[in-house]
């Protein structure tokens, strides 16, 4: 196929769309709508035409950069479900520097099963080398539970300060009883 005979119509992007929303694979989605229409011939792109479509898409979507989508993604769930919590901290320069979420089932889990948490901070999960802090727990299955998340600058008092000071907002006050982390 010539690049000047391919293109992506409306029908085919939605459906890469739902495709993509689903989780399902590029190479898996491109070979699904290949076999509804007959064969990869009669399909009228290729699967770096559809990689191209979905780059450009997540592009767009980041226009407002990462902080920005982050907060639109925030307001989405809070309008998906209104117990969904979150919470950012900002700096002198009001760039966001901390970062806490906690949903619908998170809160709920906290206030059944919140007497003991763990608290690790994983580093280098992200580009900028940023901790996530993760309150997690088990519910009386054994099985671990989440009961927040955050996104912090760095591991300073301040920061961890804010932190619990934010946990507990959103978890309406109820202090645990343990809190196990690591040595620092």
């Amino acid at each position: 196929m010539l690049s000047s005979q391919r293109k992506l119509s409306e029908a085919q992007c939605q459906q890469i769309d739902l495709a993509d929303d689903a989780g399902l694979q590029q190479r898996k989605s491109f070979d699904l709508m290949s076999k509804e229409v007959g064969g990869r011939t009669n399909l009228g792109y290729t699967r770096l035409d559809q990689k191209n479509y979905l780059r450009k898409r997540r592009q767009r979507s980041l226009v407002h950069g990462e902080a920005g989508y982050l907060l639109q993604y925030f307001q989405r769930k809070l309008v998906e479900s209104p117990p969904f919590y979150h919470a950012y901290q900002l700096d002198v320069e009001d760039q966001i520097t901390n970062v806490f979420w906690a949903d619908a089932g998170m809160l709920i889990d906290y206030g059944y099963f919140g007497d003991v948490f763990s608290l690790d901070s994983t580093y280098c999960t992200n580009s900028s080398h940023r901790p996530l802090a993760v309150f997690s727990g088990f519910n009386h299955h054994q099985r671990a539970v989440i009961f927040g998340a955050a996104l912090l600058y760095d591991e300073t008092t301040e920061s961890y300060k804010w932190l619990f000071e934010t946990f507990l907002e959103a978890h309406k006050q109820k202090r645990p009883q343990t809190i196990f982390t690591d040595q620092d």
